[in-house]
This record gives structure tokens, C-alpha cells and sequence, in this order.
């Protein structure tokens, strides 16, 4: 399995039952990761890095990572804010 980097652009949040995380949703992560289970990984948004969180399953296929409100306060962005994110399964 390749642990390579997954590097794109998305908005914070991310529709769970008709209620809006404060997630960013990693594209294509099913096919990346090869599992539709949840992972570990290390991700980098903006500028900010957090280190063996867990990416949670969407209930669609995909994995979300959350963002909590520490980290919004530090990237200075909340729902609806676009961020760069780079993450790596662990």
C-alpha cells in the first residue's frame, strides 16, 4: 500500500445528515487509503500540522478530517472558508 501524499483544496464543512461538520473532505480518499474504514493520518492545513489524527468514514464512502475550534482560531477561517490541506495515511 502507498502511503503518498493526497494535496488539494476544499471548503471546511462537510454534510452529515443534514448537518454541517466543521470537517474537510478528503476526495478520492477510499481509493488512496483502500479501505472505506477509518484511518490514522498526519495532516497539514494551511500552515498548521496535526499528527496521527483520525480520518472518519462520511457515511458516503470517503473520509473527513475534523477541525476543531482550536484549530479554525488558529487558521483564523470557520465553515464555508476554503484551506489547503496535504495528508498522508500513517
Amino acid at each position: 500500500m502507498s502511503h503518498a501524499e493526497l494535496r488539494f483544496e476544499a471548503p471546511i464543512g462537510v454534510d452529515v445528515k443534514g448537518e454541517i461538520w466543521p470537517c474537510v473532505e478528503i476526495p478520492g480518499s477510499a481509493d488512496s487509503f483502500g479501505t472505506r474504514k477509518a484511518v490514522r493520518v498526519d495532516v497539514e492545513v494551511d500552515d498548521i500540522r496535526l499528527e496521527n489524527v483520525g480520518a472518519m468514514v462520511t457515511g458516503t464512502g470517503g473520509h473527513m478530517v475534523s477541525l476543531n475550534a482550536k484549530v479554525r482560531r488558529q487558521l483564523g477561517k470557520d465553515i464555508g472558508d476554503v484551506v489547503r490541506v496535504a495528508v498522508t495515511r500513517r
